[in-house]
């Protein structure tokens, strides 16, 4: 529990009071085990492995109309503001992802470090389509005809290709499995850190039933680690419904007891997870909750570089051929990694950790306890804020502390009457004045016959 409180920049604002009777039992696993780092960092080395395509690569789709509008995320977190602040630049982003294509609107910013897939690859070939369009999203510069840019446009993108739906690979009980491991995942970050990545963007999930850690997380975890450690800030997407075993949003309703278990988002003490909103400001239908969402993005009607071409994309083909929108909580995540580039721009001397309490802090908290909730984490990302506020914590103010405050109903005060009978007492005397002195208006012209009135008009 004491990690959903988040760190003490973030408590300065929103203090996180714990319930009575909310401490996690011993068999919640909504947070792991402490990382073991007494065992070694996981190695960077590329594992003597052999992936079999298994389906063609994607291919360019025909196209109906040229893409030129930006589309409803850009406009929503007000990229033509950011340009003031900050544009990215001397920052590197790590793509861990299904490789990033050399794509004219990235050009002389994109470099490959490395090929889990297919061995001698350097990172730069995109099969599955996936990674390059992350990687437009946080980086591409395309001309100024163009309404779509990425939020963080003059970043450096580093490509490391780590997992693949077209590759396959078998395993130790005979049986076939998607290329991309979490051994091979921990490699890949661990990589990305020797690269020298400022931030890493990890649009990958592995999901399954709660439990306890397995080995393979560990090792991970140890990755997430040392990167955090490192001063890297390390951004992953929340994970999509019905995708690798995830088959329900809600994930439970006891938020210390999530009934699937995602990673890399489950560890984030060392990062930095996203949901998807739509352009309604709602969550989106597909983005998976848990206690370990931090932050949301725009993650519906996405548009980015073309991975099979030039120009953009806002479509992909489905198994049976049919067009479809791209969309998932993958391509919310690079609008937050971007935003993370931003911030080291601006803000060099901060910590990994600041980096990532800055950007949950400025976001448009929810209407919940704490200001969030398992659904869209401390809400939709603020950019405009995030590169801005003034966070107390950075300039050494203590956090704020909750304190329990009851509530205490002010001592009854007996109702006084004497005003209302003072009041009730004049004008009584008031109103027998009144009559007294008409009484003796009309006695004296009665008596006096001089008053009279003549009949005739003489006195």
């Amino acid at each position: 529990m004491a990690r959903r409180c988040a760190a003490a920049a973030l408590a300065a604002v929103l203090a996180c009071a714990v319930p009575a009777g909310a401490l996690a039992q011993e068999t919640s696993f909504a947070d792991p085990p402490p990382v073991d780092m007494s065992k070694p960092v996981p190695s960077s080395a590329i594992p003597d492995a052999t992936h079999t395509q298994k389906t063609a690569c994607v291919t360019d789709l025909p196209r109906d109309v040229d893409i030129k509008g930006a589309p409803w995320g850009q406009d929503r977190l007000q990229f033509d503001e950011l340009r003031k602040f900050a544009t990215g630049k001397n920052v590197t982003v790590a793509v861990i992802d299904t490789g990033v294509t050399s794509h004219q609107w990235l050009k002389g910013r994109v470099s490959g470090a490395g090929d889990y897939i297919q061995k001698g690859g350097d990172g730069l070939s995109d099969c599955d389509g996936h990674g390059t369009v992350v990687a437009g999203i946080i980086a591409a510069k395309p001309p100024s005809d163009v309404g779509f840019r990425g939020i963080a446009p003059d970043a450096r993108i580093l490509s490391i290709r780590q997992s693949s739906t077209f590759f396959e690979r078998e395993t130790t009980d005979g049986g076939k499995e998607p290329a991309g491991t979490l051994a091979t995942l921990a490699s890949a970050i661990v990589r990305a850190v020797e690269q020298d990545a400022d931030v890493v963007n990890m649009s990958v999930n592995r999901c399954r039933p709660s439990g306890p850690i397995t080995e393979d997380e560990k090792v991970l975890q140890r990755a997430l680690r040392f990167a955090h450690d490192k001063g890297v800030v390390l951004v992953t997407s929340a994970g999509n419904v019905n995708e690798d075993r995830c088959k329900e949003s809600a994930n439970g309703f006891d938020p210390n007891n999530p009934t699937n278990i995602v990673t890399p988002p489950w560890f984030d003490e060392y990062v930095l997870s996203v949901g998807a909103m739509d352009r309604n400001g709602d969550p989106a239908a597909f983005t998976v909750q848990g206690p370990w969402v931090g932050v949301s993005a725009p993650g519906t009607e996405i548009t980015s570089l073309n991975p099979a071409g030039d120009g953009l994309a806002n479509q992909r083909a489905t198994a049976n051929g049919d067009r479809a929108p791209i969309e998932g909580t993958s391509f919310a995540a690079p609008y937050v990694a971007g935003l993370a580039a931003l911030v080291k721009e601006r803000y060099p001397e901060l910590t990994a950790r600041q980096v990532m309490d800055r950007i949950k802090l400025t976001a448009a908290h929810p209407a919940a306890h704490g200001g969030r909730d398992n659904l869209v984490g401390y809400g939709m990302v603020n950019p405009v804020s995030a590169l801005t506020a003034m966070i107390p914590a950075e300039q050494g103010v203590e956090p704020a502390v909750s304190e329990d405050v009851r509530m205490a109903m002010p001592p009854a005060v007996p109702e006084d009457l004497t005003p209302m009978r003072v009041a009730l007492i004049g004008a009584g005397g008031g109103v027998l004045l009144l009559l007294v002195t008409l009484f003796v208006v009309h006695t004296v012209r009665r008596n006096r016959p001089e008053l009279r009135s003549d009949p005739r008009g003489q006195a």
